[in-house]
């Protein structure tokens, strides 16, 4: 029994129908995951559009000419089709359903439309749109996603004060607009702000954005910002939220005194899981400030019941929950055809869709500096790529961490063009216990990106 199909809970149910389960979901919002195909697609498919009209606009350094350049400075008169975005948008979520819907009924599992509350630690009962129906099941999993955080200082409207998910399909496109909170999903929306034209304003409630990651990679990105015409306003807290008399305008208001008008505001800082009202207490979990704690297997307190996705208090990535939702069926399946490896978090690549790109896997160099490890660390600009100079982008490096006795790859962070296609390579080699003499023999491609890779290495 599956509750929630969002990542982990549609790759679970897939691999354990392969392996013979029976297999039952149940979704109350929509198959494919509420927080994936409301938040992270339609998100990703605006910044790519965005980037393409940053690229577009660096045309004649590419050697070419345009009626669209429209001064010395290679501005170019772009206008965004907001329906058609719209309908692109719509499309990829439309295809990405049907997609995941059409797979998970090709294996045979049953799609239960309603809301399942557990009645004890072996069942479950669904409302669903043809009624109430109780299971009993012998294994569960909890995959019930998350929604964003709303902070008791601020009402979002969906009009002029948003969350993450009131803002695409885009109603409108913001003259002005203040990001609140500095984190991977708030500096997003900063680059996607800027790239369609919004003056941006970002409220950093620390001394760098990104906290937690490579300061080096943090000023890199602020540096751009800063070129795009951003507003920092470093070490601000937001306390309120207001729209202005007239309703045009929207004023954030921070514990220093800074006050911001713009002509619309968004909030994220952060989301909150899905377990309310699900019966936890009558199937005996155990919550931690809502989320449900569980084991290297993601088993909860109760052996018959696991939990994976955002819910988990995990890394709150959809490669996680994947991961996580795989090894939940094998772990239910008794699967003994290869040695189950635990999934290990600190292992798992992330990546961040600004521009430039920002992805990193392992162990950070601020991390090691901080508990005394020994490492050694080795950069390379892509300036030194050929295939950079062809792109006319050598923005960004690739860094490794290694263990500087063995040469084990230990981590690493990319920054600059296909960032999070680049990061698997370091992301294999720290899974699988690589050294750096392994990522320096290899033979790659010429001309790549990827020789950043191998110069690091070498």
């Amino acid at each position: 029994m599956i509750v929630g199909g969002g990542p982990a809970g549609n790759v679970a149910a897939t691999t354990a129908a392969r392996l013979g389960a029976e297999v039952i979901m149940i979704e109350r919002d929509v198959v494919g995951g509420a927080a994936h195909l409301w938040d992270c697609i339609p998100s990703k498919s605006m910044i790519a559009t965005g980037r393409a009209i940053s690229r577009t606009r660096a045309i004649r350094g590419m050697g070419l000419s345009s009626s669209l350049v429209t001064s010395d400075d290679d501005s170019v008169d772009l206008s965004i089709d907001t329906s058609g975005l719209t309908a692109r948008i719509e499309g990829i979520k439309h295809d990405m359903r049907d997609g995941t819907t059409g797979l998970l009924e090709s294996q045979g599992v049953r799609i239960l439309r309603g809301t399942g509350r557990f009645t004890s630690p072996r069942g479950v009962v669904v409302d669903g749109v043809h009624g109430r129906e109780e299971i009993e099941f012998d294994a569960a999993l909890i995959s019930t996603g998350s929604r964003p955080r709303i902070p008791e200082w601020c009402q979002p409207d969906g009009d002029r004060i948003l969350t993450t998910r009131d803002c695409y399909p885009p109603k409108e496109f913001p003259d002005s607009v203040t990001v609140v909170g500095s984190g991977v999903t708030g500096v997003e929306f900063v680059h996607m702000f800027s790239s369609f034209g919004a003056q941006v304003n970002l409220v950093v409630s620390r001394q760098q954005v990104l906290p937690g990651k490579d300061p080096e990679v943090a000023a890199l990105l602020e540096a751009e910002f800063m070129r795009r015409g951003v507003k920092l306003l470093m070490g601000a807290r937001a306390q309120s939220i207001e729209r202005t008399d007239d309703g045009a305008h929207v004023t954030v208001r921070c514990d220093d005194g800074r006050v911001i008008e713009s002509t619309h505001a968004v909030l994220a800082i952060g989301s909150i899981p899905n377990t309310e009202d699900i019966g936890l207490d009558a199937a005996d979990v155990r919550t931690d400030a809502g989320y449900i704690p569980i084991n290297q297997h993601c088993v909860t307190n109760v052996p018959s019941i696991y939990a994976a996705g955002d819910v988990s208090g995990k890394l709150p990535l959809s490669s996680v929950a994947s991961m996580q939702g795989r090894k939940v069926a094998e772990h239910v399946m008794g699967l003994q055809t290869r040695e189950h490896r635990h999934l290990d978090y600190d292992k798992a690549a992330s990546a961040i869709f600004t521009e430039p790109e920002i992805a990193d896997v392992g162990l950070a160099e601020a991390e090691a500096f901080s508990s005394g490890r020994k490492i050694r660390v080795t950069k390379v600009p892509f300036s030194t790529t050929a295939k950079a100079l062809i792109n006319n982008d050598t923005q960004g490096f690739v860094k490794i961490i290694s263990d500087p006795a063995t040469g084990v790859v230990l981590g690493g962070s990319i920054v600059g063009r296909q960032a999070a296609e680049l990061i698997s390579v370091i992301a294999v080699a720290v899974t699988a216990g690589l050294t750096v003499t392994d990522l320096a023999d290899s033979i790659l491609v010429h001309p790549a990106l990827s020789e950043a890779l191998a110069e690091a290495a070498e």
